[in-house]
C-alpha cells in the first residue's frame, strides 16, 4: 500500500512524524478562506503526496492538489527556469507568512504551537534546502512572536527522539499522566 507521506518523512523518528501529522488538519473555528489557510496548505504540500496523482508538490504555486493541498500562491511556473521558480515562490510567500502571523491571535494557541513545532521539523529535516530554509524561517518567526528562543536541531532530536527520558527531560510536570 502506498503512503500519503513523502518518503523522507518516514525516515524521521516516530515522535517527529506524529508532530508533523498533528498540524495537518488545521485549526477549528476559522473559515475556509481564512488568511492562515494558504500557509497551512503549503505545510501539507511539504510533507504529503498529492492524493490525485501521488506526486510531490515541491513549491506552493504548482497547480493541483485539490483544496487540501492546493496552491498557496498563483503564478505560472511552466515558463520559468528552476532558479526563477524558487526565487519567485519564496518571494511570493513572504506576505503569506505575514498574513498567518498577523492572524495568530485568531488561531487556537494549541494549534499555533502544533503548527510551530511542525514548521520546526520541516525547517530542520526537509531534504530540499530551499524548503527547509523557508520553514526554518517560519519556525523562528513563530517562536520569536512568543518572545521565546528556538530549539536547536540537537534539542529537537533529544525531545522527539523516541525515548521517554528525552521527552520527559523537556516536559512540564503537567504533561505526564498521574494515576
Amino acid at each position: 500500500m502506498t503512503s500519503v507521506l513523502q518518503a523522507w518523512v518516514e525516515q524521521l523518528s516516530l515522535m517527529q512524524q506524529t508532530v508533523l501529522l498533528g498540524a495537518i488538519r488545521g485549526p477549528d473555528g476559522i473559515g475556509k478562506r481564512h488568511k492562515a489557510k494558504p500557509l497551512i496548505r503549503w505545510y501539507r504540500r511539504s510533507l504529503l503526496l498529492s492524493a490525485f496523482d501521488c506526486k510531490v508538490l515541491d513549491n506552493p504555486g504548482t497547480p493541483g492538489g485539490g483544496s487540501f493541498t492546493g496552491p498557496s500562491i498563483s503564478f505560472s511556473v511552466d515558463e520559468l527556469t528552476p532558479e526563477a521558480k524558487v526565487a519567485q515562490w519564496t518571494k511570493a510567500m513572504h506576505p503569506v507568512v505575514s498574513d498567518f502571523m498577523d492572524s495568530r491571535d485568531e488561531l487556537p494557541f494549541h494549534y499555533y504551537t502544533h503548527f510551530m513545532h511542525g514548521a520546526e521539523i520541516l525547517g530542520y529535516k526537509h531534504p530540499d534546502s530551499t524548503i527547509r530554509g523557508f520553514w526554518n524561517g517560519v519556525y523562528v518567526r513563530m517562536v520569536h512572536a512568543l518572545h521565546a528562543w528556538p530549539e536547536t536541531e540537537a534539542q529537537l532530536d533529544q525531545r522527539l527522539g523516541d525515548t521517554e527520558d528525552g521527552w520527559r527531560s523537556r516536559a512540564d510536570e503537567t504533561a505526564t499522566c498521574s494515576e
